[in-house]
């Protein structure tokens, strides 16, 4: 009899273990992960044949740049020598066809990016890529763009195309980028280009601008 009830209770126990067990391994629910926004390519082979009309027969350049259109205006050609954050009025065309491309379409958003050469002040040179930049934004805000599809960054000299030991190379260096992406990456792009200054070396006090404004 104790045999008995010995075995009925082991098998009872038995049973609530593999139950307790059951229970054990029932899966928890998932945490809900916000998904990425999944954007098509498709915008860049409806857009860069727009861009190149826009721009047609100015200083502009039009390239692809992993999954962005990018516009490039030169410094010299496009700002006033003697006033080197001011438009001059040939470069008002090109910019305000641009931004008729992209205002009515509000999945775009658009980066503006100015750029210097490495000639004078490291701080002066950013201020001025930014004033620049800022002249073009300017015309993109007339055209209706909001902050959201609308920012704005000067670059300094942190991002040279061609060696600064020439002059024909700080001439490529100064210039201002306008960068076309979807409209929810923009964020996520500007924090790329604002990334921390790498240390620069001890620039002399005698600051050298006449260079930039050319």
């Amino acid at each position: 009899m104790f045999a008995d009830k010995t075995l009925a209770l082991a098998f009872c126990l038995l049973i609530a273990g593999c139950a307790g067990a059951e229970r054990d391994t029932k899966p928890m629910p998932l945490a809900k992960v916000k998904a990425q926004p999944q954007i098509s390519a498709a915008w860049l082979d409806d857009y860069e044949p727009r861009l190149r009309e826009a721009i047609k027969d100015s200083l502009f350049e039009l390239e692809r740049r992993d999954d962005v259109l990018v516009v490039t205006a030169p410094v010299q050609g496009s700002f006033n020598p003697d006033r080197p954050h001011m438009l001059l009025p040939v470069t008002l065309g090109p910019i305000s066809r641009v931004a008729k491309v992209v205002e009515g379409d509000k999945s775009l958003a658009v980066l503006v990016l100015g750029h210097a050469d490495s000639s004078g002040v490291l701080e002066l040179n950013r201020e001025l890529s930014d004033k620049r930049a800022r002249a073009f934004t300017a015309i993109f805000r007339l055209s209706g763009l909001k902050q959201d599809r609308l920012m704005v960054q000067g670059m300094g000299a942190n991002m040279p195309r061609a060696s600064n030991d020439s002059a024909q190379g700080r001439a490529r260096n100064r210039r201002v980028e306008i960068i076309l992406t979807p409209q929810p990456t923009l964020r996520a792009l500007l924090a790329k280009f604002s990334q921390p200054v790498p240390a620069e070396q001890v620039v002399a006090k005698r600051v050298v601008v006449a260079d930039q404004a050319k």
